[in-house]
């Protein structure tokens, strides 16, 4: 696996709450587009549900993830755009419902959540990006 540490406790640095400070990488890198709770049909899932946007946001990504031959494990860091930064724990909750399994004990990759004004379409209320760690020498449909 490309990932090869993630550095949690750092002396004179609050730890983080379930986030990796930093993680180190090996290989090739992909950066994924933010993702929104579009279904595969560019339907809106979940108006107005926080937590069906974040769980239909995360499914896009893991989909984007098994097509690069990756998976949760290989998530480096990421990027949360949220309406509402008080709802965070919803966000972490089903975070972690969808990539502990893969994980296990190891932290959650380095993240960001900034609240923003507005996404680029007003029933949005959260869009995640992420920066993976390409398992193997090249992933399927990489040139």
């Amino acid at each position: 696996m490309p990932v090869t540490d993630r550095l949690t406790a750092v002396p004179g640095v609050s730890p983080g709450p379930g986030f990796a400070h930093a993680v180190t990488v090996t290989g090739q890198l992909a950066f994924v587009s933010g993702q929104v709770a579009l279904d595969a049909a560019g339907q809106v899932v979940g108006p107005g549900d926080l937590r069906a946007q974040t769980r239909q946001a995360l499914s896009n990504l893991g989909a984007i993830l098994s097509a690069l031959g990756a998976d949760w494990a290989d998530v480096v860091r990421f990027s949360w755009y949220v309406l509402d930064a008080s709802d965070v724990q919803v966000i972490r909750d089903v975070r972690d419902e969808m990539i502990r399994p893969t994980l296990g004990g190891r932290a959650n990759p380095a993240s960001t959540l900034v609240q923003v004004a507005a996404l680029f379409r007003p029933e949005f209320l959260v869009e995640v990006d992420a920066v993976v760690a390409v398992p193997g020498s090249q992933a399927p449909g990489l040139s």
